[in-house]
């Protein structure tokens, strides 16, 4: 049997390398896309590896671009066209969170970050993988937002602001894709213990102790998650999920035990 064939950004590190082991043992061969050519690299090996196995069908393509650079996102849409024309999942997971500051005090360069990643960098690259769905009356398109794009926080607007655009994205999208035969998931995470507090942080401790007296979600409940969103029947369209971990009651309602 061919392998299906899917997308994955941000495939270096937390869900978006938990989502690739999840789907690669569920038989899909992958595009792997990130910045980080070496960690690319290593999840491409750690791939082969572990599934090596089960069929000689599936392929694993690790493509070093910066979502944020349209001109990356252009070229690989012409060069990979032959195997884009095969993809049947895109699961945008590429984001990032910049700052804690108010909104008078925050840097501009991290909006700047924010937008450019959380935003536009989904938009040109679903735009472009999307004729080929369409072509093939088939897909899923997986966007990966979070509670931020439903309650904001102090400290998190223009973040928060990324994620609602993200939501909104995904339900003009569907409305829009109406009849296609392609299907949109948005998947809103509450706290996951991933790189997502180190790079908004910039420093370790802080970010370790965002997680501290608690049980996080892990990356790989959410990449179990969106692998169950993708195995239900093509009538099926989950439209979106929200997941807190148990400790978590509420942006903001944290059960911390000593």
């Amino acid at each position: 049997m061919q392998a299906k064939w899917a997308i994955i950004t941000g495939a270096t590190a937390g869900i978006g390398w938990a989502t690739a082991e999840e789907l690669a043992h569920a038989g899909y061969s992958l595009i792997l896309i990130g910045r980080r050519a070496d960690r690319l690299k290593e999840l491409r090996d750690t791939l082969i590896r572990k599934v090596a196995h089960q069929t000689r069908e599936q392929e694993f393509k690790s493509i070093a671009i910066d979502i944020t650079k349209k001109s990356e996102l252009d070229d690989f849409i012409q060069s990979e066209g032959p195997t884009i024309n095969k993809v049947s999942v895109l699961v945008n997971n590429a984001g990032l969170a910049k700052g804690t500051d108010k909104f008078q005090d925050a840097k501009v360069s991290d909006w700047d970050q924010m937008l450019d990643t959380n935003v536009k960098g989904l938009i040109f690259l679903t735009r472009g993988v999307l004729p080929y769905m369409i072509k093939r009356k088939a897909g899923h398109i997986v966007n990966i937002g979070s509670v931020a794009g439903r309650w904001v926080y102090p400290g998190g607007a223009v973040y928060c602001a990324s994620k609602f655009a993200v939501r909104a994205l995904s339900e003009g999208m569907r409305m829009d894709l109406a009849g296609t035969g392609i299907r949109v998931t948005n998947i809103e995470p509450g706290m996951v213990n991933t790189e997502f507090s180190l790079v908004r942080f910039g420093d370790s401790e802080k970010a370790s102790q965002v997680y501290s007296g608690m049980t996080p979600l892990g990356a790989k409940d959410i990449a179990e998650t969106i692998l169950w969103c993708l195995q239900r029947p093509q009538h099926v369209n989950i439209q979106e999920l929200v997941i807190y971990p148990t400790d978590q009651a509420a942006i903001g309602q944290v059960v911390r035990r000593p």
